[in-house]
């Protein structure tokens, strides 16, 4: 392959765009090989990310859900284990456990108030 005719442009050369003469760069513009002392370098290993539950994950989802106050059951099954795991293995998800047993006793409670106002319509008539 041939390369094209003229100023290699990888090369640098003279900028068509700058204004000024260039200059050499003062000591605080050049590039240091290591950080200055005291101060902290990268570490050499990568964090690993914190591994989300799976059932907190699913007493969220459950509790949106309902299903017909099954998914709220298990949404408050699922979140105090959950809940539980995530104490023990230093997991992340405790805030979709937490939503999903807001949400599973809004679930619960719906069902017993339902349940409550059926007996005492029934008993009435």
């Amino acid at each position: 392959m041939t390369t094209p005719p003229g100023p290699n442009p990888y090369q640098g050369g003279p900028n068509p765009y700058q204004t000024n003469p260039p200059t050499a760069p003062t000591p605080a513009q050049q590039p240091h090989q290591q950080p200055p002392p005291g101060w902290p370098g990268y570490p050499p290993y990568y964090v690993a990310a914190q591994r989300t539950n799976g059932l907190a994950v699913a007493s969220m989802v459950l509790g949106i859900l309902w299903l017909y106050w099954i998914g709220s059951i298990l949404a408050l099954i699922f979140g105090y284990v959950a809940r539980n795991q995530i104490r023990e293995r230093g997991e992340a998800g405790g805030g979709m456990a937490t939503a999903g047993l807001v949400l599973g006793w809004v679930g619960a409670g719906t069902l017993a108030a339902v349940m409550f106002f059926a007996f005492f319509l029934n008993m009435r008539y």
